[in-house]
């Protein structure tokens, strides 16, 4: 699956979980938060594709998708993302 796709696919399921996705300029990656009551995740807008995949996925994910249908291709790519943003923690 190309990134692009993939960013689409997890754009979709932010909006449907009712989540913002906004790409702003800055020195950082990104990641989920909650400004004046509404949900958002901030992309860094200079980064690869691959990583902004990445960011969204993995913040779209602390939000809990226990109850969320989501294509089986597109839920190994978050699982993924997150098992290894926790190596990367453990290391």
């Amino acid at each position: 699956m190309e990134y692009e796709s993939i960013i689409q696919e997890l754009h979709e399921l932010a909006s449907g979980l009712s989540i913002r996705i906004r790409y702003e300029k800055g020195d950082f990656d990104g990641g989920y938060c909650v400004l004046h009551e509404e949900r958002l995740i901030v992309v860094n807008k200079k980064l690869s594709p691959q990583r902004k995949a990445a960011v969204i996925a993995v913040s779209i994910h602390e939000i809990g998708l226990e109850n969320v249908y989501i294509r089986p291709a597109l839920r190994d790519f978050i699982e993924d993302e997150v098992a290894k943003v926790r190596r990367g923690a453990a290391a």
